[in-house]
């Protein structure tokens, strides 16, 4: 038996290194580097271990199979944002960014084998039950997650809608997992909102950077210029529990307030297509169209006071604007820090329309500072709650092989001394916990823009204030 796995593992190693030849494999990324030599001992062990699968496993597996799942492993070993996308995977991708998709409405990620919520996205069945991010899911229906793919679990999460689905989930602080039965829902994610707030300020919220975000913020703005004869005192720009999308979506919503050909954000990675820099200019931020909507902005919304909002689920694209904005001082961070999601990933389509979703960059503000890890502080750090009640947040320094920060190396510190009091307070009401109230403070969503929005509120007397100080 020996002899034939060691056959099987021989031609195994043949046919890998004809393959990585006809792809013409390098493991150096310089534009001048030169192509490496074949890790051949590695090549040698990876076919030893495939031959004995073939071979002795107990039950037969398919060469597809086997191959599928030492991709998939070789990118979800990189870090949390890496990933294989079969087929299925790809196209719900591709669906989501247009900003309409059935399912729960959950960003999730892996984490010890089980489903960790990243962020429940607004106004889905997950985010009205109260779902939080840094959940997880342990049990799908009556099937464990433990030892399925990500793929596999957001697959079992989808389905038609007015279908129902259990879900058992475990949340740090409590003794116990509880269950929750959600209805899936055709979702259709409004990635843009806003109201007309008290003594001529605006409210604008982005709740995901889509396809038609940027469009959609140029038309909103238009509305609350308009709503206000003598023009807005001041904006609210609301990108908290954002958690991120579309790059071009960032580059022209900070277009928006800022002047033409301002760098919005840079990209370092090993390729030379890796190293970009990304300014507030049509060819940066226009996606499937040349009608520039930029041209309708009212030229106030240049100049008008800013307040941004932002917590611990504010990632990616929404920290691009937010750093933006902060480092050419156009505005006027505000809330708690955010997640730190400032890496790049690169969508590499693969045959029979499947991909590779692969980390390629990171992301930096206009100044220099990496978000990797480590988020924007806010200029004013203002809690959730008035006497500085807040729940610790999930953020991407928590995330298991997650990317260092190559330019603070402070950042990876121990989570004990990391995260700040405030954050482990659990509600209180009375100076005594109540069971009840516990459990459901736990299970409601935040509700934004609502009268007991202690953070916005905070904002627009930032904005009062400042009106005051202009006279």
């Amino acid at each position: 038996m020996r002899s034939t796995l060691q056959k099987i593992g021989l031609l195994t190693a043949g046919l890998l290194a004809g393959i990585f030849v006809s792809l013409n494999f390098s493991a150096s990324a310089g534009k001048d580097a030169a192509v490496s030599a074949l890790p051949i001992e590695e090549l040698r062990s990876f076919a030893d271990v495939y031959g004995a699968i073939k071979q002795g496993y107990v039950e037969p597996v398919d060469d597809k199979t086997l191959i599928t799942h030492a991709i998939s492993g070789m990118l979800a070993n990189l870090d949390p944002h890496s990933a294989y996308l079969d087929a299925e995977a790809f196209k719900e991708m591709q669906v989501t960014t247009q900003g309409e998709f059935g399912g729960l409405g959950l960003e999730v990620g892996m984490e010890d084998g089980l489903v960790k919520i990243v962020s429940p996205i607004e106004d889905t069945p997950a985010y009205k039950a109260g779902l939080k991010p840094g959940d997880l899911i342990i049990k799908l229906d009556d099937t464990l997650v433990k030892g399925m793919t990500l793929t596999d679990a957001v697959k079992k999460m989808r389905g038609k809608p007015k279908t129902q689905i259990r879900l058992t989930v475990f949340r740090k602080g409590e003794s116990k997992p509880f269950e929750v039965t959600l209805t899936r829902e055709k979702i259709k994610v409004q990635s843009v909102k806003s109201k007309a707030l008290e003594g001529g300020y605006g409210y604008l919220r982005i709740t995901q950077f889509q396809d038609e975000t940027n469009a959609d913020v140029v038309r909103h703005l238009e509305k609350l210029v308009k709503q206000e004869k003598d023009g807005l005192k001041g904006l609210v720009l609301d990108l908290r529990n954002d958690p991120g999308g579309l790059l071009t979506g960032a580059i022209g919503v900070s277009a928006a307030f800022l002047p033409p050909k301002t760098l919005v954000t840079s990209t370092e990675g090993r390729t030379e297509d890796a190293k970009r820099r990304f300014t507030a200019s049509p060819e940066d931020y226009l996606r499937g169209t040349k009608d520039d909507y930029m041209k309708n902005l009212p030229a106030q919304i240049k100049t008008v006071p800013m307040v941004v909002l932002v917590n611990g689920g504010s990632a990616s694209a929404s920290e691009i604007v937010a750093g933006a904005l902060q480092d050419h001082k156009r505005a006027i961070i505000m809330g708690t820090q955010t997640f730190g999601k400032g890496s790049v990933q690169t969508v590499l389509p693969l045959s029979n329309n499947t991909a590779i979703k692969l980390t390629t960059a990171r992301y930096y503000t206009p100044s220099g500072r990496s978000i990797q890890a480590k988020g924007i502080t806010p200029d004013i750090v203002v809690e959730e709650t008035a006497n500085g009640e807040a729940y610790e947040r999930l953020r991407e320094v928590d995330l298991e092989r997650h990317l260092a920060n190559d330019k603070d190396k402070s950042v990876d510190v121990k989570p004990e001394s990391r995260l700040d009091k405030s954050e482990n307070k659990p509600h209180v009401k009375n100076g005594k916990k109540n069971k009840t109230d516990e459990e459901n403070d736990a299970r409601a969503p935040m509700e934004f823009a609502s009268k007991d929005d202690y953070q916005l509120a905070q904002a627009v007397n930032l904005l009062k204030a400042l009106q005051i100080l202009k006279r």
